[in-house]
């Protein structure tokens, strides 16, 4: 998800899955950027009164509200320290963990509340044209966002998959028709990537349930989204320096959370994950 107001600028995702318009197509937004930019800066009062001037200025458009939701959503990251906690930590503990974190109820009501109005208004939106950019990829958010959610949250893994699954369809439906739609790819590189950490008997068992679990589909998905991406852009280049030092390429992994913690000096996590880099020390299962 870029965020910065100026093009030329290295923005252009975030967690989940989270989870946007054409943003390469035309000029971006500039509230959508000003909130995405205070998104992941963790300025989360003043991505929600960006986020809410959109929506008062366009009130058909379904990207207002579901990034609203997005804002909601990496609030409880933050809170919870659900990315540093779940992300880099080893395969095993990422998978299978079972301890539910205790969520805000009320922001949970604000982030469910925010993803019905998406729906509400990108179904609204389709039916008035089924290839409408804006409403198929908030349609991707929302689904990737609630994913997000369910799986670092409250940990319900198979209700997660299944939305992953429905937003990478949705991603690939708009990829077909709007092909530079680079935020899309972050929902094929999830659940790809995430799924390829299986064992291989339950890989097998995915795949026959339409599930895709590629690992190098979902790296270069990955990479696609966080060299091309407009919004979410910094949320892949975290899951790409997360995927490149589980396969313990340090130098990368150093030089996207170099990158993400100047360009956004208040979000903590890019500069303790990068200290631990540099200083040496490793997390159990990406050292």
């Amino acid at each position: 998800m870029a965020v910065s107001p100026n093009r030329s600028r290295i923005l252009a995702a975030a967690v989940l899955v989270l989870t946007v318009p054409a943003a390469s197509a035309a000029a971006p937004p500039a509230l959508l950027d000003q909130g995405y930019q205070n998104l992941y800066n963790l300025n989360f009062n003043e991505a929600h009164r960006a986020f809410a001037g959109w929506e008062k200025d366009h009130p058909e458009d379904p990207m207002g509200t579901v990034s609203d939701a997005a804002a909601y959503l990496f609030a409880e990251f933050d809170r919870l320290h659900v990315l540093e906690s779940e992300f880099f930590t080893e395969d095993a503990a990422f998978l299978t963990r079972e301890a539910t974190l205790a969520p805000d109820p009320a922001a949970k009501r604000s982030f469910e509340a925010a993803l019905d109005r998406a729906r509400s208004l990108a179904s609204t939106a389709l039916m008035r044209n089924a290839e409408d950019e804006n409403a198929m990829l908030a349609t991707v958010l929302t689904l990737g966002l609630h994913s997000d959610y369910l799986f670092l949250i409250e940990k319900r893994n198979l209700a997660a998959l299944t939305e992953a699954k429905q937003a990478r369809r949705m991603a690939e439906r708009l990829l077909a028709v709007h092909p530079d739609c680079y935020d899309a790819y972050l929902a094929v590189g999830i659940e790809n990537y995430l799924l390829s950490l299986k064992p291989l008997p339950v890989r097998w068992m995915l795949r026959l349930g339409g599930g895709q679990t590629n690992k190098r589909t979902g790296v270069n998905s990955l990479r696609i989204t966080a060299e091309k991406g407009h919004y979410l852009r910094p949320y892949a280049r975290l899951l790409l320096a997360v995927a490149v030092l589980r396969d313990r390429d340090v130098p990368t992994a150093r030089q996207n959370l170099a990158s993400l913690a100047g360009e956004f000096p208040n979000n903590q996590l890019y500069r303790r994950e990068l200290s631990r880099l540099n200083q040496g020390v490793s997390r159990p299962g990406v050292r």
